[in-house]
């Protein structure tokens, strides 16, 4: 089963930006969809973006504008950019992907705080 690896987490003031990377044991991103999740603390695991393998993307309309997806195929990465961030969009952030049903990140932690 492929591993997924996030990174690029912090802690950031409102308005600031982060990358952040999810990085894979195999070379899979340009055969299975990808996707970005979120969950803040007492609430539910959310979904903020995915992209597919034909490069197709989607983003959740709570950071649509904000938060864009990539990849780099050739790095096995895929990356969530995040910019203009807010307070709410502190949460540990997850990965997930790849074949049998997909794979999860351990998660990186976002704080946004001033």
């Amino acid at each position: 089963q492929v591993q997924l690896v996030e990174s690029g987490g912090g802690y950031v003031q409102p308005g600031g930006s982060l990358r952040l990377s999810c990085a894979a044991s195999g070379n899979i991103f340009g055969r299975y969809s990808t996707d970005w999740y979120r969950q803040a603390p007492g609430k539910q695991r959310e979904w903020v973006a995915v992209i597919t393998h034909t490069d197709y993307t989607s983003i959740a309309d709570s950071v649509k504008g904000r938060f864009t997806i990539s990849r780099d195929n050739g790095k096995n990465t895929v990356y969530l950019q995040m910019n203009s961030l807010k307070p709410e969009d502190t949460a540990v952030y997850y990965c997930h992907g790849g074949p049998g049903g997909g794979s999860w990140g351990q998660g990186t932690q976002v704080t946004v705080s001033s």
